[in-house]
């Protein structure tokens, strides 16, 4: 049975959120629609699969949606928040980058350095949220790290994106991929992967 991809269009024009782009602003792409130039939806799907982060929720999960995000922007705290309450039933990877602040690049390392990296996230997104500034780096970041989070800032640029949090997904039922930059609900992050 063929499944009809209107209902993921039509979502994915009603979750046009704020997002952190490189200017501050809006991100164009989300205003005018996707860059020619963008991977393919599944293309997109498989590199960000090769991206380096920390997973929340079930490791087996059917449903992996990848999170591309910066440690200083608050849509992308808020994000966090949001999806808390999914955290048993879809594996979220969070992918730091190191793109909006010159701080973004040690406070991703040092998240995925952490020995419980989802509470260092959670104290870091806590802070954003309250208007701080996130944790804080200490000591000599490892190198190797520091390679994976630069590793995904360039996924993050062939993926042709231009603000976070930036979200790439898989539709359970349809099997069709997507992203979307910007914060979602948790039921809004239920609809996209069809749960």
């Amino acid at each position: 049975m063929r499944r009809s991809l209107l209902p993921l269009t039509a979502l994915s024009a009603a979750l046009l959120l704020a997002a952190c782009g490189r200017d501050g602003g809006t991100p164009p792409s989300a205003a005018a629609g996707p860059a020619a130039s963008a991977p393919a939806a599944a293309d997109a799907y498989a590199l960000a699969a090769t991206g380096h982060g920390f997973t929340t929720g079930p490791m087996m999960s059917a449903h992996t949606v990848y999170v591309f995000f910066d440690t200083t922007c608050p849509h992308c705290a808020q994000l966090w928040q949001n999806l808390q309450p999914l955290a048993g039933s879809v594996k979220v990877v969070w992918m730091p980058i190191g793109l909006l602040r010159p701080q973004s690049l040690t406070q991703g390392v040092a998240i995925l350095s952490a020995p419980d990296p989802a509470a260092a996230m959670q104290q870091n997104e806590q802070s954003v949220l309250n208007n701080g500034g996130g944790i804080t780096a200490m000591g000599t970041p490892d190198e190797a790290v520091v390679a994976k989070v630069k590793a995904n800032t360039e996924i993050f640029k062939r993926l042709d994106a231009d603000s976070v949090p930036l979200i790439i997904f898989r539709h359970s039922g349809s099997g069709q991929a997507g992203q979307h930059s910007g914060a979602v609900s948790a039921e809004q992050l239920r609809q996209m992967v069809g749960l």
